[in-house]
């Protein structure tokens, strides 16, 4: 099963990735905000030429060799511990469908679309990939942590 589930769930979140930044770009003007849940969500379509806070703008050789390395690691750690943590597991998945979302626009756009802003923190723009990986990188870290202290108990 899991050799199917968590691949179908990559492609699944890599497919509202894609969804959600295209239906954007069809209803949203480029640097348009609209309320989608108010005083907490916006809708704020930008074109990211960077990461976060736009750094490192308009270097897209250098994001596109980063994804490449980092997803094929991801991918070959996913792969060798297959039968290891469902917290594992999920927390890889998550990194590779953000990953490979974002990787999608650079090549075939140049830039990521980005969508949510919060009207309560100042955060950056960002997308449904961007909370995938945010969310696969700290539960990553929370299993090598909980590995590290089960480890280290033996």
């Amino acid at each position: 099963m899991r050799k199917i589930g968590f691949p179908l769930g990559i492609v699944g979140l890599i497919i509202l990735d894609q969804w959600v930044k295209a239906w954007t770009v069809a209803n949203v003007a480029l640097n348009e905000q609209r309320a989608f849940i108010p005083k907490l969500v916006n809708i704020y379509y930008l074109r990211n030429y960077g990461a976060a806070y736009s750094i490192l703008q308009n270097q897209q050789w250098f994001f596109i060799v980063v994804t490449v390395l980092v997803m094929t690691a991801a991918i070959w750690y996913f792969i060798k511990h297959l039968k290891g943590s469902l917290w594992l597991l999920t927390s890889l998945s998550l990194v590779i469908a953000g990953g490979l979302g974002n990787f999608i626009d650079r090549i075939r756009l140049g830039y990521v679309v980005d969508m949510f802003h919060l009207d309560f923190i100042d955060f950056p723009v960002f997308n449904v990939a961007d909370m995938c990986l945010t969310v696969g990188v700290a539960a990553l870290f929370i299993c090598i942590m909980k590995e590290e202290k089960n480890g280290s108990k033996s």
